[in-house]
């Protein structure tokens, strides 16, 4: 079967999206002399087999990796390389590799043209999506990077089998949070299966993962730069930031923490039914994602003033006028203190210990 891609067109470049491809497929796309592949450890370790031949900078695993150094380390291989204008560089592996990938690709020698291969649930369905490239600083989540378009985005589903459990529930923190702001009908289909349903149905898990990457390249085509819409896409992720890194939880947790913080936000000034929350926290308990945690809230919005998405006084919250239907919502950072200490889903407190 040929290769057949879907291409959509954003304000400087059009990306072309291989659907149901397999790895093999990437040397009809680029040149296998031209091309440096760039992947993490494990992802190294767990297929081996797919980067035989290949030219491949492998970089250590895990968000707190995910810093100035890692680049500078990737561009000094590039040189030894020889890379030039005409390289190719290819992303093969979960979010901290496609941001990383991208942002090194972007200022080596002031931009070569790069393409993604992600090999998780978090990255098929958000990370590798909507240009945003870059690297930590310190604790700070993202604080440097740029938003620059891959060429290419190719899905391979079978590069899943491989996937520790763990991941799996840390992607699909992203798939809820697209159901929440964005589709009532993905929220339904959600509730109506679980996790062991969509990783044992390739049908199931495909048509998800593609309904999910539509859903996000819609908001970002609408909205490229964050001025307006694509902000939705940050619905837990403002606070969840703040949690990933004080805490050192997977992503999909610390979002998922977010989520539930956001709803009860949403509950107390947007007048947010408390039957949908309580659905949204059920869901999200259902894949298996943290609804709490006990938080040092001075430590939390320490961060939450160095989050990049403040403005002078004021934040935009992302928060849900109903299910399937998110709302910006600008909030002045003296109430959101307030908000903050008072919406966090902290666990009760029994006999000196906290219970999740």
């Amino acid at each position: 079967m040929s290769l057949k891609a879907i291409s959509h067109t954003f304000s400087e470049k059009t990306v072309h999206y291989y659907f149901d491809a397999a790895f093999a497929d990437l040397e009809t796309i680029v040149s296998k002399d031209r091309t440096i592949l760039i992947t993490d450890e494990n992802v190294y370790a767990a297929l081996p087999a797919i980067f035989a031949g290949w030219k491949t900078i492998i970089i250590k695993a895990g968000e707190q990796f995910k810093q100035q150094t890692a680049v500078d380390l990737i561009i000094g291989q590039l040189i030894d390389l020889q890379a030039d204008r005409n390289t190719f560089i290819v992303g093969v592996g979960g979010g901290v590799v496609t941001d990383i990938t991208g942002y090194a690709a972007s200022v080596y020698m002031r931009g070569l043209k790069f393409g993604f291969v992600p090999t998780t649930i978090l990255a098929m369905v958000d990370a590798a999506i909507g240009g945003k490239n870059g690297v930590d600083v310190g604790p700070f989540k993202n604080l440097v990077g740029l938003i620059k378009q891959p060429d290419f985005l190719m899905f391979d589903y079978t590069l899943l089998q491989t996937l520790p459990q763990e991941q799996w529930v840390n992607g699909f923190a992203e798939i809820i949070k697209h159901a929440c702001i964005r589709d009532v009908a993905l929220f339904d289909l959600l509730e109506q299966n679980e996790l062991a349903a969509f990783q044992s149905n390739a049908v199931l898990l495909s048509n998800l993962i593609e309904r999910n990457i539509l859903i996000k390249t819609t908001i970002v085509v609408s909205d490229e730069f964050e001025k307006g819409e694509r902000k939705l896409l940050n619905f837990g992720h403002t606070l969840g930031h703040a949690i990933e890194n004080t805490y050192q939880l997977l992503h999909g947790h610390a979002v998922s923490i977010g989520m539930v913080t956001a709803c009860n936000i949403s509950e107390e000034i947007n007048q947010f039914d408390s039957a949908e929350k309580a659905r949204v926290i059920k869901l999200i308990a259902k894949y298996h994602l943290s609804t709490t945690l006990a938080i040092d809230k001075e430590k939390i919005w320490k961060f939450l003033t160095m989050d990049k998405k403040r403005v002078s006084n004021e934040m935009s919250l992302i928060l849900l006028d109903k299910i399937g239907e998110g709302v910006i919502y600008p909030i002045p950072m003296v109430q959101l203190e307030n908000l903050i200490s008072n919406c966090l889903p902290i666990p009760a407190k029994q006999n000196g210990t906290f219970n999740a």
